[in-house]
């Protein structure tokens, strides 16, 4: 064997009680697991001794920004750290396949504040398949830092059909994303997302939607919305997207799946009677969220949806002309933009995060109201100004949710872990270098709210399964020896909101195909990381 993880105290990832067991691992697979008194022990080139750790299967983020981080940082130790071997990206209906010319230069613009502008990027593929060639082959043949699996962005799919107009799509055009979201998927994407508060996937209608989505379940994918209102509208939007989903017979994954603004305070219990009862009646319904209270996304995500008709350059045109420019205030302000999830803005919640000119760095940590302040003006004329001299490349911290949401929604047995993490900028969500340590020591350990093995069955069996994985996500033998070695009286972020960057403590080891990609609490060299394509034919 190449390599024996000796008295482990195993957690398989399917919620079953922890095995004190050797693990030998051999070929990038698991090749035994012998229980504690169970026979004779395996013998291996190189033996870890994991007397009072814990093994577990390597965590998969099931919502991950980190489409060009893959290709830009072959450390990338903000996910390897944590005990990520996998994440799904392509999300919230924005990324960078399929796209022409002219979309990839609006995705740029649209999603800076996402992901940078790229500028440090040759962007050499157009189509998802050549995307995730180009992953397999990042950084001169060697792969990425952990595994990829891809969602077809369903925004961008209707950019290059439609381009960015607030209309109903025509048949044609229905037709041609209906064959774009096909492609994708016949070249290894998982499932479908959306961003129904981004322009311009909100601009789609449910039938629109529902066609797409009836593609998506002819290969055996899943449909991942990010969907029209987390505010407000929230309960809506969660039945609009359930009924939808059940029209085309897709599976259907909830991003981000939290209850904010004072609206929602406490209710919760509301979303999950829905999610039970729709289960209860065949359902096929996962979900993910993050273990903190603020949501990140960008300042420009804010901003009403018509005043995004025509893309990015249309936009910044509206926020120069001042009639224009008032009446966007008075909607963002008074009536609840769509953008703000129908809520009326509160300035004093929106703190910056990032840019992208190095010289409004001085916003980043403030508030929007807190920097108006100091400028002796309207929070808006702040906020106003920064779109423009920053074009719309501003990311956002919103302070606007609530502790007994996060927790009830976690316990739910169809809960699954996502970062949602934002790798850009200065001053980024901690939840990008913190989420699966947060699970582990503050809602296992500190409050209880989840038992061990279960929290870590939300972590790796239960993600797999949603996204078909043959050979992920549970310590069998025959599995990929994508494993994580962690201490479960120790494991805790090291991130907080005033030290994002700071890395996790308490995981000693991370392997993924058998390789050591954390070892001793350090990242190593290796560049074990390849893409996950869904491999299942189309059902007829």
């Amino acid at each position: 064997m190449d390599l024996v993880i000796r008295d482990a105290r195993v957690i398989d990832g399917t919620g079953a009680a922890a095995y004190r067991a050797d693990v030998a691992v051999d070929g990038g697979r698991i090749a035994a697991v012998v229980r504690e008194g169970g026979g004779p022990r395996p013998g291996a080139r190189r033996t870890v001794d994991a007397d009072g750790l814990a093994l577990s299967p390597g965590f998969i983020d099931m919502h991950a920004h980190s489409d060009l981080a893959l290709l830009r940082d072959p450390d990338h130790s903000a996910k390897a750290a944590q005990g990520v071997t996998l994440e799904v990206i392509g999300q919230d209906g924005l990324s960078y396949a399929p796209v022409d010319d002219r979309t990839l230069a609006q995705i740029r613009t649209a999603i800076t504040g996402w992901n940078g502008d790229g500028s440090d990027i040759d962007f050499t593929w157009r189509t998802v398949g050549e995307y995730l060639d180009r992953l397999d082959h990042g950084f001169d043949g060697q792969g990425i830092a952990v595994n990829a699996a891809y969602l077809v962005p369903q925004g961008t799919v209707r950019m290059l059909a439609l381009g960015w107009e607030d209309r109903d799509a025509t048949p044609a055009e229905i037709s041609r994303m209906k064959d774009l979201v096909a492609d994708g998927l016949e070249q290894g994407a998982v499932g479908l997302s959306s961003g129904l508060t981004y322009t311009p996937g909100m601009y789609a209608t449910d039938s629109e939607l529902t066609e797409l989505c009836r593609v998506v379940a002819a290969y055996g994918g899943y449909y991942c919305p990010h969907h029209r209102s987390y505010g407000a509208g929230a309960l809506r939007a969660y039945e609009e997207m359930v009924a939808l989903s059940r029209e085309a017979g897709c599976a259907l994954h909830l991003a981000h799946a939290t209850m904010n603004f004072g609206v929602n305070k406490g209710r919760a219990p509301e979303l999950l009677t829905l999610l039970d009862t729709a289960l209860a009646d065949g359902a096929d319904i996962t979900l993910d969220t993050y273990p903190y209270l603020p949501g990140c996304t960008t300042l420009a995500a804010m901003l009403p949806s018509w005043a995004a008709e025509g893309g990015p350059d249309a936009i910044l045109a509206r926020l120069r002309n001042d009639t224009e420019a008032a009446r966007i205030r008075h909607v963002m302000e008074v009536e609840g933009a769509d953008g703000c999830h129908d809520v009326p803005i509160e300035w004093d919640a929106i703190e910056i995060s990032g840019v992208s000119d190095p010289s409004l760095n001085g916003y980043i940590g403030k508030t929007v109201a807190a920097s108006a302040r100091e400028h002796g003006e309207e929070p808006w004329t702040t906020a106003r100004r920064l779109l423009l001299d920053d074009r719309l490349g501003s990311t956002i911290l919103q302070h606007v949710g609530h502790e007994e949401n996060v927790q009830a929604i976690m316990k739910h047995p169809v809960h699954t872990g996502g970062s949602d993490g934002i790798l850009h900028g200065a001053k980024p969500h901690p939840r990008a270098y913190g989420t699966f340590p947060q699970y582990l020591g503050r809602y296992v350990r500190d409050l209880g709210v989840l038992p061990l093995e279960e929290c870590v069955a939300h972590l790796t069996g239960r993600p797999a399964a949603r996204l078909r994985l043959p050979d992920r996500g549970l310590i069998r033998e025959g599995y990929r020896a994508d494993l994580v070695l962690f201490d479960p009286d120790t494991v805790a972020a090291g991130s907080t909101f005033a030290t994002p960057r700071t890395l996790p403590t308490g995981i000693p080891h991370v392997l993924i195909d058998g390789r050591f990609v954390i070892e001793d609490g350090h990242r190593t060299t290796t560049l074990a990381g390849r893409t996950v394509r869904r491999v299942a034919p189309r059902q007829n």
